[in-house]
């Protein structure tokens, strides 16, 4: 290749790049809209980005990866905690976390009720964007790795529903504080409940899985094959916490000699308020 053939090639090899730049960058402006769902940024979504710069979220948290990295990602935190949870976690975080045991505590903020709606609209949105499958392992706020929506093994807990339809002005009712104690029970108890149970239709792990575990529950309690003492849902679930051996699902699967491979040992570890958070979490999943 001799120099006037080098130049021309090194021209053309440019102007291509810069064709191709050019036409990638406005193909991307182009579906912006789209990723972003921007059609869906509305006052309150504003607002709650506010709220987030006005706390300085993002110096202990992050979103896209962009952060402090010192608290969990919050990218598709409403895509793994209901909308409840959040509420009463926003307006009280120490009553989910011991100080002493997990060596963290996020401070008290004081949000209002509107800041605490606006910002969870806000994440709502965020979680919403099409960020391509980033981050890939989002951090739960109990500090473990989830897989994404559909997992099915034993370990690997799967989202809680939520969407940005569930994330909307209802009023949080009284029980909702409680239930989303119970659903921080369910993911924090040792050994966690969520090592063996999914809340996904039809994902068995070592556990059955807990979707509709209420109507499964009323459907037993009608059969006349229960062979324990409760006499409603609530009191089954409570039972199959504590005593989980007093009735044993048929076909074998989860139990050996008439003994639950479920541990027995929550009676002791929870305490009768955990107990009763947890029941009223596992009350939900209807």
């Amino acid at each position: 290749m001799n120099n006037r053939q080098a130049r021309i090639f090194a021209w053309g090899s440019t102007i291509a790049a810069a064709v191709i730049f050019l036409g990638l960058t406005l193909d991307s402006h182009r579906q912006f809209p789209n990723l972003t769902n921007a059609e869906n940024i509305t006052p309150e979504v504003t607002h709650g980005k506010d709220v987030w710069h006005k706390y300085n979220c993002i110096n202990c948290h992050t979103l896209f990866g962009e952060g402090a990295y010192y608290a969990p990602d919050l990218t598709k935190i409403t895509q793994h905690r209901s909308e409840a949870y959040l509420h009463a976690y926003m307006r009280d975080p120490g009553s989910f976390y011991d100080e002493q045991r997990h060596r963290r505590l996020m401070p008290q903020q004081n949000l209002s009720e509107e800041e605490i709606v606006n910002l969870v609209k806000f994440l709502d949105w965020v979680a919403n964007v099409d960020n391509q499958g980033w981050p890939p392992r989002p951090i739960l706020v109990t500090g473990g790795f989830t897989a994404g929506p559909g997992s099915s093994g034993a370990g690997q807990p799967v989202p809680v529903q939520s969407s940005s339809t569930s994330v909307g002005v209802r009023p949080v009712d009284a029980g909702d504080d409680i239930r989303a104690l119970g659903e921080n029970v369910f993911r924090t108890a040792m050994p966690t409940c969520v090592a063996c149970h999914s809340l996904a239709p039809g994902a068995d792990g070592a556990g059955p899985s807990l979707a509709g575990i209420v109507r499964r529950t009323e459907a037993l309690l009608a059969s006349g094959n229960y062979q324990g003492q409760a006499s409603d849902v609530e009191g089954y679930l409570r039972e199959a916490i504590v005593d989980p051996s007093a009735h044993l699902n048929t076909g074998g699967m989860y139990s050996a000699n008439g003994v639950s491979f479920m541990p027995d040992t929550y009676g002791e570890s929870l305490s009768e308020e955990e107990i009763e958070q947890l029941v009223a979490f596992l009350t939900t999943l209807k």
